[in-house]
């Protein structure tokens, strides 16, 4: 989510406040003045922007309360600059209060990341606050967290499922499904198996074969549509304008789920219709992947992957 100007501008345009989510879709929005009287504004309809009806008033200071909403996978990832040396202390100081009881619990993948999520995926709706209270804690020798808390809320569920054998994904929504012909990794660059999350969604993102280790077959340098990305190491599901007729036929890609699109991005394409429905949080699995092991749950929101009794 952003919000421009940032918190504490002075001397801003009256036209100036932009208020946007680039991968969650937001879900309130409240922006009001010093006596608390609520500026009228609209949020676009597919949820990624707030406009105000008209300028806001000059000389006056307002406040922006903003919340998006992020898929059913979301996985709540706290990074540390310095290694953690009371890593029960901090673990306690983190806490989530849920509007269903839904209850979450933290695992540490080093002495530096500490990622939350519950049991099961989250139910659509769900409210969920992030209460840091980090103020007294000594993260690293002589280092202080803040307390603050932090909303958000789950949005709908979609859930998509890869048969990379078959070269098809399953979409289910909301309680209904949907085929879709891809493309995955080949034999000699698979995908990645497991249970992956939307990390974000980036647009065209350039895409060069001089930075794949062991690359084989013929370099390229693409401007690649509709891209999302699922892992740290550069898993995206994206728009593929290139591989003609491999959609539900081969895997041709370099470890990449590909569905069809045009050069540019197409917004009626079968990529561009389901990145405009997705949300950062969202879940896809892979299975059937000619690669035999599990991607390293640490790569990514890929949490998921390590059963519950190990969390």
């Amino acid at each position: 989510m952003s919000i421009e100007p940032k918190n504490g501008a002075v001397d801003v345009a009256p036209g100036a406040l932009k208020i946007g989510a680039t991968g969650g879709k937001l879900t309130t929005v409240k922006v009001s003045d010093k006596s608390g009287k609520e500026v009228p504004g609209t949020i676009a309809a597919d949820g990624s922007s707030w406009t105000p009806s008209a300028g806001l008033a000059v000389g006056t200071a307002y406040q922006v309360s903003a919340m998006a909403a992020d898929g059913v996978g979301m996985i709540v990832s706290v990074e540390f600059s310095k290694d953690v040396a009371n890593k029960d202390a901090v673990a306690k100081g983190i806490t989530f209060e849920t509007d269903n009881g839904t209850a979450v619990k933290g695992h540490w993948f080093d002495d530096r990341r500490l990622d939350f999520r519950p049991e099961e995926y989250w139910k659509p709706g769900t409210k969920v606050t992030v209460q840091y209270r980090l103020k007294s804690v000594e993260i690293a020798p002589g280092v202080y967290g803040t307390d603050r808390d932090e909303p958000f809320t789950i949005g709908r569920s979609k859930v998509s499922t890869v048969d990379a054998a078959a070269h098809r994904m399953t979409v289910a929504e909301n309680g209904a499904s949907s085929d879709i012909d891809i493309t995955s990794g080949s034999d000699e660059h698979p995908t990645w198996n497991g249970t992956m999350v939307v990390m974000s969604k980036e647009g065209t993102v350039r895409m060069q074969s001089s930075t794949l280790p062991g690359m084989t077959g013929s370099p390229y340098d693409l401007q690649v549509p509709h891209s999302m990305r699922l892992t740290t190491t550069g898993t995206y599901v994206h728009g593929n304008y290139w591989s003609g007729g491999a959609f539900g036929e081969d895997n041709v890609s370099h470890g990449c789920v590909g569905l069809r699109d045009v050069k540019g991005g197409g917004d009626s394409t079968t990529m561009g219709k389901f990145y405009a429905d997705s949300l950062v949080g969202d879940v896809v699995i892979v299975k059937n992947s000619v690669k035999k092991e599990t991607l390293d749950p640490a790569n990514g929101l890929s949490g998921w992957n390590v059963p519950w009794s190990k969390w």
